[in-house]
This record gives C-alpha cells, sequence and structure tokens, in this order.
C-alpha cells in the first residue's frame, strides 16, 4: 500500500510560488475599486491584479518601443542607407584589431 502512496506523491504538478502585495485604501478608493470589481463579477483582488497587470505591461510596452518623427525616421533610413566612412579613431582601433588577433 506504501508504493501506491509514493507513486501517486511523485506524479503530483509543482505549485507555482505566490506572492503576497498589500495595500492601504482610503474609503474613497475602496468603494470605487469594489464597484469596479462588481460591475465585472470579479473580487476586489482579482480586478486590482488584472488592471494592475494590464497597466504594467501597457507602460513598459510604451517604453520599449521607438517611435520616431517623419524627419527622424528619414534621418535614420539615410543613416542606414547611406553610412558615413570611418573616420581616423575607428580606422586605428581596426588596425589595432587586426594587429592583435593576427587577421
Amino acid at each position: 500500500m506504501s508504493q501506491t502512496i509514493s507513486k501517486s506523491r511523485k506524479h503530483k504538478a509543482p505549485t507555482a510560488k505566490a506572492y503576497r502585495f498589500d495595500a492601504r485604501l482610503n474609503e474613497e478608493q475602496k468603494v470605487l475599486i469594489q464597484k469596479a470589481a462588481d460591475l465585472q463579477g470579479r473580487t476586489m483582488t482579482d480586478f486590482v491584479l488584472h488592471s494592475a497587470e494590464t497597466a504594467a505591461e501597457r507602460t513598459i510596452e510604451e517604453r520599449t518601443m521607438l517611435i520616431l518623427s517623419a524627419r527622424e525616421a528619414e534621418a535614420f533610413v539615410d543613416a542606414i542607407l547611406h553610412p558615413p566612412q570611418p573616420g581616423p579613431v575607428l580606422r586605428a582601433a581596426a588596425r589595432h584589431y587586426k594587429k592583435t588577433i593576427g587577421r
């Protein structure tokens, strides 16, 4: 019988680690959030977590997206299509690299 118990324990899926987040609300905030959660049919906790996650994803996306004006985009494309010639510092670095690496 002990073999049956130990086999079933081996097949349990690992549980996800849960972290705790506490926040203090004033009465207006609590009422507002509870009303919104009720309208969506969610608990306050679920509503707050979902809202925070959505806001976090949006913030990260906004901060990581490169937005260029038309003039900036034109300058970027021009620099890619017509790169400037290497200057003396870059040429010296290339010579040093070739000498050091031996190519």
